[in-house]
């Protein structure tokens, strides 16, 4: 039996889509958020020493970090490779640079931009302004533009199929789901983006991203 440990609001909600688009059965243990610190409880330590999700269990294997979920449940699960590109190939080479560059690249600025906002109400009211001056100053004069760098590759890369590792959807896609639908939440303006405003569309309408919403709960970035 697969059994995810499964946080709220988190990236573990790409493993149950990923699921769901290969037809597995599994199983899910829920966790939720502080909601004073939004920061996992202690019980997921008892999974994994740091305390994060996800985490998977294919019966006696344990795997954690979502790329490293994905790769064992592609190898272990997907041998016809229906959401993988065939490796040594140009899309396998680009599906192995989005399947890393998420959570490489695209996600440091993006969780820079939610612990700089959240600085000023966290901050003593007597040192406040401050503290609101500073992140302010950091959010306009670093995160922001590195945000605009990123959000404009992923529009450019996104236009000529509107997937991001070849002609057809990918667990690559499933993998930058997350990133893209944290930014269209607080940085970007999908408008303004508009092939990343139709990839996040198309995602949302999948059949087995509805059925994982339905599964893993709550989620703020849908």
């Amino acid at each position: 039996m697969i059994t995810v440990h499964h946080l709220n609001d988190s990236r573990s909600q790409r493993v149950l889509w990923l699921l769901e688009e290969l037809g597995l059965d599994y199983e899910i243990r829920r966790y939720q958020r502080d909601p004073a610190t939004l920061l996992a409880p202690a019980a997921l330590r008892a999974v994994h020493p740091l305390g994060k999700s996800p985490v998977l269990d294919d019966g006696d294997i344990r795997v954690a970090e979502t790329g490293a979920v994905f790769e064992h449940l592609l190898d272990a699960h997907d041998p016809q490779g229906r959401l993988r590109p065939a490796r040594g190939t140009a899309d396998g080479r680009r599906f192995a640079y989005w399947l890393h560059y998420a959570e490489g690249s695209a996600m440091p600025p993006l969780l820079m931009k939610l612990v700089f906002s959240q600085l000023p109400r966290r901050a003593p009211g007597l040192v406040r302004p401050v503290v609101n001056a500073v992140a302010a100053k950091t959010q306009s004069s670093f995160i922001d533009p590195q945000l605009k760098t990123h959000a404009d590759w992923q529009e450019a890369e996104l236009a000529a199929t509107g997937w991001f590792a070849g002609p057809d959807f990918s667990a690559a896609d499933i993998m930058m789901s997350f990133p893209l639908e944290a930014a269209a939440s607080r940085s970007i303006d999908r408008a303004a983006y508009p092939n990343i405003d139709r990839f996040l569309s198309a995602i949302h309408a999948r059949p087995a991203y509805q059925r994982a919403l339905e599964r893993g709960g709550e989620y703020a970035y849908a």
